[in-house]
């Protein structure tokens, strides 16, 4: 094999590579020999014809592509290997000379990962925000305890819609006089004033009583988001069911002992200041660290291939998708409901997923100039992290199994997660 290497444009190379005739023919052979068994040929069992009659009838080109397939497979890995060259993508290639008995030539045009020229990644000054608790955020969460402890009862016959009530509704809506799609519901219930729907549309329904129909008019937002919708006004036939009122339980140390483990009230507002003071102080931890991350990252220098941001976009897209799923929904129907499209949500992704590619390259290039390195112990006991996600029995076995089946992610991880902290440790917190 003969290899010629030349730099065609950043963080891209072209291999030259000319496989010698022999190895071209006994890649042929071996296309025959997986092949054979497709060809009838008179006078001949099927799967025994010889190679040159075969050859006659249908001409060697038949067996080109797997044999071309069996070439660069067994050539290219050794040439990436060869020259320490780690591609970011599948190679382009183009095949230069395809004959029977003579060398079989092609290039590999490939996108290689693209050089870091670290900036200062110790000791980067950014500022901490710091989140305070006061009385209302305490004072917000005790009703919202008090509101899922909330009883619900029927308002009396003849009893009017009044702000607050939560109406019991069956409703269709219509745009132009024609019912548009997704505008109905039955048996919804709707919490007045809470500007779950559109425009006044609420406030039109205060006064009504148990079985009144009632005509409502709105106009929906001009960024509605369906372009069918958007700006329009509309009517709603909307049919009163029921009207329901939450009856609230008394803030008093007997709704404390009812909803937790404490005797007072006191008590319950002290533990809900202590938990959004440790989940301010966790989310305070978090930024300052994506500040730090982002910081090292800006201070880079980074080339970054295109190949890698349309994968890191696909990526992305993967993962909407996968969320959507949760949700019962697919990508189609998401497009439909935020009248967009693929290309326009990749092109929104685009600048995230350009910065998510720059961070990891960053992460990579640190771990490599710092010498991080995740040992056997660290591995282990972040398997048993993962491994605890799946059971709670022979925690033991299945991070094992973990580790064996995931040890390249893992040790990324790891190795990734050391790297953050390093420069986390080393940050000054702006004056």
């Amino acid at each position: 094999m003969n290899v010629n290497m030349e730099k065609v444009e950043k963080n891209v190379i072209k291999f030259d590579i000319t496989v010698e005739a022999a190895k071209f023919n006994a890649a042929i052979t071996k296309a025959y020999n997986k092949n054979r068994g497709k060809y009838n040929i008179p006078g001949f069992r099927k799967g025994k014809a010889p190679f040159a009659i075969i050859k006659q009838y249908y001409g060697v080109g038949v067996f080109y592509e797997d044999a071309i397939n069996y070439c660069i497979d067994e050539t290219y890995p050794e040439v990436i290997k060869e020259h320490n060259i780690e591609p970011v993508a599948y190679p382009e290639i183009d095949v230069v000379t395809l004959e029977e008995g003579k060398d079989f030539v092609y290039t590999a045009k490939v996108t290689v990962k693209p050089e870091v020229e670290l900036g200062e990644y110790k000791g980067v000054t950014v500022k901490k925000v710091e989140y305070l608790v006061s009385d209302e955020d305490v004072e917000n969460e005790l009703k919202k305890m008090q509101e899922k402890n909330a009883r619900i009862e029927s308002k009396e016959e003849g009893e009017a819609v009044e702000k607050g009530n939560l109406a019991v509704i069956d409703f269709e809506g219509f745009v132009n006089d024609v019912a548009f799609e997704g505008g109905e519901g039955t048996d919804f219930t709707l919490e007045i004033g809470s500007g779950t729907f559109i425009d006044n549309f609420e406030d039109q329904l205060i006064g009504a009583k148990k079985g009144d129909h009632v005509t409502v008019n709105v106009t929906f937002p001009e960024e509605y988001g369906k372009e069918e919708l958007n700006g329009k006004p509309a009517r709603f036939e909307v049919d009163v069911k029921d009207i329901k009122i939450k009856e609230m339980p008394a803030l008093d140390d007997e709704f404390a002992k009812e909803i937790s483990e404490f005797d007072t009230l006191d008590e319950v507002k002290a533990d809900i200041r202590k938990k959004i003071e440790e989940s301010n102080e966790e989310r305070a931890k978090v930024e300052f660290e994506d500040k730090v991350v982002d910081a090292v990252t800006a201070n880079a220098k980074i080339d970054v291939p295109e190949v890698m941001i349309k994968a890191e976009t696909d990526t992305m897209l993967k993962e909407l998708e996968q969320r959507l799923s949760y949700q019962g929904l697919d990508l189609k129907s998401y497009y439909q409901f935020t009248n967009s499209s693929e290309e326009k949500v990749r092109d929104f992704m685009k600048e995230t997923a350009e910065k998510r590619v720059r961070t990891k390259l960053v992460i990579e290039k640190v771990a490599e100039v710092e010498k991080v390195e995740a040992t056997e112990e660290e591995l282990k006991e972040k398997a048993m992290e993962v491994a605890k996600q799946y059971t709670d029995k022979d925690l033991d076995k299945m991070a094992e199994l973990v580790l064996q089946a995931q040890k390249s992610l893992i040790e990324k991880d790891v190795v990734n997660s050391k790297v953050i902290d390093l420069v986390v440790k080393s940050a000054k917190v702006e004056a």
